[in-house]
């Protein structure tokens, strides 16, 4: 039998479980999860990622549906989602995107009730049968480790577009 070691995970199995909108707690407040910010976006790693370098891009507003979102805001997203594949090419050099947004529980959106894009960076050759058979994911880099990669980029990234 081979074992997995993630030690790492435990501050996940202790940690309490968080209440209310992700999105708009990071708004309030820069941690290790908040990539970017301005007044109409941001951007922030996924605390749950397929693969290390998957990130989210919300709109600031607190809103759950695309036409919710201004000629404006949708403007903004899109150059943030494009901004972040720049970034993670520049970084991580990935093979290839996944970019999408999952509308509603039924269609796989964790936090429904803030719109959000998904920026997942995909490799050849990361997903093997761990990931079929197991539903076992292993991510090979630690979360901070990936951060502080990438936060110096996301920091000369002009908030004005």
């Amino acid at each position: 039998m081979k074992t997995m070691w993630a030690p790492w995970r435990m501050e996940y199995i202790l940690d309490e479980k968080e209440t209310g909108c992700i999105f708009c707690k990071a708004l309030g407040e820069e941690d290790n999860l908040t990539l970017y910010m301005d007044k109409e976006s941001l951007i922030v790693m996924n605390k749950f990622p397929y693969i290390n370098g998957h990130l989210l891009v919300a709109p600031a507003r607190h809103l759950s549906a695309m036409d919710q979102l201004s000629i404006v805001e949708m403007g903004i997203l899109m150059k943030r989602v494009e901004q972040s594949v720049d970034v993670l090419k520049k970084v991580m050099v990935p093979d290839g995107f996944n970019i999408g947004l999952n509308l509603g529980k039924v269609a796989g959106a964790g936090v429904e009730e803030h719109l959000h894009f998904h920026v997942v960076p995909r490799w050849f050759g990361d997903t093997n049968a761990l990931t079929v058979f197991a539903d076992v994911r292993v991510i090979p880099e630690h979360f901070i480790a990936t951060y502080n990669n990438l936060k110096p980029y996301f920091n000369k990234i002009n908030k004005n577009i």
